[in-house]
């Protein structure tokens, strides 16, 4: 079933949203909400009907719940971030425990609101997904630039990397805080700071997910992990790019 709430008038290029959420007041109410950001809301109640509609349409936004009849939302968003192009993904649940949000941030999504959520946050959580997300692609020198670093090469417009000639298989956020990385090395950011500036806002108190991310892509990266030669701890402060010849 899949449903669509327009409220306002066209006055410029409307941003379309999609909803899966299968318990149908919430879905509602939340599209009834977000259509005052001058956008066109699609809810789906269904998990698989939803990674359909989200795989075959353009979307400025995804909202996924985590349980969903038979897709949930962890595996549409996994599926989701194994294609090649970039749609902003928040996840709604009324889960809280820590492993499930830390969960569904290292697979790709890029916020994560629990149940109940106020619909003042929310709808500012979103402003600034597509915000990024827009930013990004109206700059059009993020879609050209490359970093050469020894036998290391990053594509931003292909979001490609490959070491000594061959393409390491990387998620969409390993991607993203490699080129963090890459685009300043020598400077030290604390985890924190990564949280702020790669995951983006909302995601206070979860540092040890950026652990995580680094350990995973110390694996895909580093010829030896345990004793890492381009991504590099300070201990105390946080991690840092080595500073490598071009």
């Amino acid at each position: 079933m899949s449903t669509w709430n327009q409220t306002q008038p066209q006055t410029q290029r409307r941003q379309r949203f999609l909803v899966v959420e299968d318990e149908l007041d919430i879905a509602e109410l939340v599209a009834l909400h977000l259509g005052d950001l001058n956008a066109d809301v699609a809810t789906v109640q269904d998990g698989a009907e939803g990674l359909d509609k989200a795989l075959n349409e353009r979307w400025d936004a995804i909202l996924l719940d985590l349980r969903l009849p038979n897709m949930d939302g962890l595996d549409i968003c996994r599926a989701l971030r194994s294609r090649s192009s970039y749609v902003p993904i928040m996840m709604l649940t009324s889960r809280s425990t820590e492993l499930d949000r830390v969960l569904g941030l290292e697979i790709g999504a890029d916020d994560y609101l629990v149940k109940p959520f106020s619909i003042a946050e929310l709808k500012a959580r979103v402003k600034a997904l597509v915000r990024r997300s827009q930013q990004a692609a109206n700059n059009p020198t993020l879609e050209t630039e490359q970093i050469r670093f020894e036998t290391l090469f990053l594509d931003k417009s292909r979001r490609r990397v490959q070491l000594q000639g061959y393409t390491l298989d990387l998620t969409a956020k390993e991607f993203d805080l490699l080129w963090h990385f890459a685009s300043q090395p020598g400077k030290v950011y604390k985890r924190s700071e990564l949280l702020d500036q790669v995951w983006g806002y909302g995601h206070d108190g979860y540092e040890h997910t950026v652990n995580s991310h680094i350990n995973r892509l110390r694996s895909k990266l580093e010829k030896d992990p345990s004793d890492p030669y381009f991504i590099e701890t300070i201990w105390g402060v946080g991690y840092r790019f080595r500073e490598l010849s071009h």
